[in-house]
């Protein structure tokens, strides 16, 4: 059976469970530390294999954290024990993974029955969870990684609400029945398109949708990775739909950073005047096609603006090769004394905080909008899956704190003229609108992440909440 509290001084023990990539570990990383270092939480980390250096490298070391690495089921993909996730894995097999996760249940049973935590805190693939934890005694809290706003258009009850058959495109674009009317977020063609993935059956079994829907419906809690002030209607939505306590970690703002950027790297960037570079990333697992790619360094090259370009490629291609054939003819020529264009891994917080770094020009991953904003960085956003989509338009239509690339309905193309309308007005036009409303935007932003005592406090009230929730005989409900 899983431990109760005895009181409010005894330590409190968490088993992190996220699904495997690295966009979702991140999160379980950061609350981790934050929960271990200043509130003494002990932590049991459950990971793949080939994630397990990693993520070492990031938790703070403490004695009461511990990663835990399981062993991947034989499935019909082909996962090994030094697969790092989605990362390692074409598209294609990205499926095989879920499958692994829910052939894992028989040992993580096993072992939540040895370390017999207060909580487990799982991710939307794991919907089994509940169920497994209720039988142990152990509290189950889904932290979902993703903005409010993502989970209260796309994965709430009310989106099958008055849908006959299959979920449509045409449906998609609609928000859900209750959904907040003072948003001003609607989808696009190939936004809703992209969408329909969620609700699609991975061999068989559930579809995303279903996972999280019985995540959520089945859990003791739910943790969000946002916060009033940014995603204030996003949530009180949320809350009513599934009718059960949410803890927020806020933003979950990086630490400072640590450590010098590359002497090269620093030396370039100390050439230019101070705000006046465009760094343009798009993280480590979202790649662009030969005509995005196209567009997109042609649009940079429009700016006449120093640039700072990372393009990533699949595992399984040779990326130098790659990137010398899907630039434009001349291109690293006519930019070479301002545009630098790299495949690999970058120091991005370092980067960002430098001072002749202005601007960031992202896929709108929410810790990348995080990052942007504590550096200040206007942000230029050009999402190209998933939530990305929903966080680009909270940050540029609800929030008018960044600039969103013009993208066609149907198929979401972009031409350079798009990149380069979009910079403009955030670089070059800043004493006009909306490039001035969005500065000013983006400084209170900053100003809010930047506040030490709120951010920590956020914390805080959810450590106490997790404590009190752990010396209940029964999981807290509310209506």
């Amino acid at each position: 059976m899983g431990k109760e509290l005895s009181s409010t001084n005894d330590e409190l023990h968490v088993v992190m469970f996220p699904f495997f990539a690295f966009g979702h570990i991140s999160p379980f990383v950061q609350l981790s530390n934050k929960l271990s270092s200043s509130h003494g939480v002990r932590i049991s980390f459950f990971s793949i294999p080939g994630y397990v250096s990693r993520i070492k490298s990031l938790l703070i070391p403490s004695p009461t954290t511990q990663i835990i690495p399981l062993q991947i089921p034989s499935t019909n993909g082909s996962l090994t024990d030094s697969t790092a996730g989605t990362s390692d894995l074409p598209p294609s097999e990205a499926g095989s993974l879920i499958e692994a996760v829910d052939l894992m249940q028989p040992q993580i049973k096993s072992l939540l029955s040895d370390l017999k935590p207060h909580f487990i805190v799982f991710d939307f693939a794991q919907y089994w969870l509940p169920s497994l934890a209720s039988e142990l005694g152990i509290k189950t809290l889904f932290f979902s990684v993703f903005s409010a706003v993502s989970g209260a258009y796309n994965t709430v009850p009310a989106r099958l609400s008055g849908v006959e058959g299959d979920l449509t495109v045409n449906d998609l674009k609609k928000p859900p029945m209750g959904f907040p009317q003072t948003s001003e977020i609607r989808l696009k063609t190939f936004e809703a398109r992209d969408f329909l993935f969620l609700f699609r059956s991975f061999d068989g079994g559930p579809s995303v949708f279903d996972r999280v829907i019985s995540g959520l419906t089945g859990c003791s809690a739910i943790i969000m990775k946002t916060c009033e002030e940014i995603e204030g209607p996003y949530l009180a939505f949320m809350k009513s739909q599934f009718r059960k306590p949410v803890m927020l970690t806020g933003p979950l703002v990086p630490e400072p950073t640590s450590g010098e950027l590359d002497e090269k790297w620093a030396t370039w960037l100390s050439r230019f005047q101070p705000k006046t570079v465009v760094f343009c990333s798009f993280g480590s697992e979202t790649f662009l096609n030969d005509d995005e790619i196209r567009e997109l360094t042609l649009g940079l090259e429009l700016t006449k603006l120093p640039f700072f370009l990372v393009l990533n490629f699949p595992a399984n291609v040779d990326a130098a090769t790659e990137l010398e054939r899907a630039l434009p003819e001349g291109f690293k020529e006519r930019v070479k004394d301002r545009g630098v264009v790299y495949s690999g891994w970058v120091q991005q917080q370092q980067i960002l905080a430098h001072a002749s770094v202005g601007c960031y020009l992202c896929h709108s991953g929410f810790s990348s909008i995080i990052e942007a904003w504590v550096n200040d960085c206007q942000l230029a956003l050009l999402p190209f899956k998933g939530d990305q989509f929903m966080n680009s338009k909270l940050i540029g239509l609800d929030l008018k704190a960044g600039v969103e690339v013009k993208r066609r309905d149907e198929d979401g193309h972009f031409a350079k003229e798009d990149i380069y309308e979009a910079l403009k007005k955030i670089m070059v036009e800043v004493e006009e609108e909306p490039g001035k409303t969005v500065r000013v935007n983006h400084q209170k932003w900053r100003s809010f992440l930047l506040e030490k005592n709120i951010q920590d406090k956020f914390i805080s009230d959810m450590a106490m909440e997790m404590k009190a929730m752990a010396m209940a005989t029964t999981p807290t409900t509310c209506t």
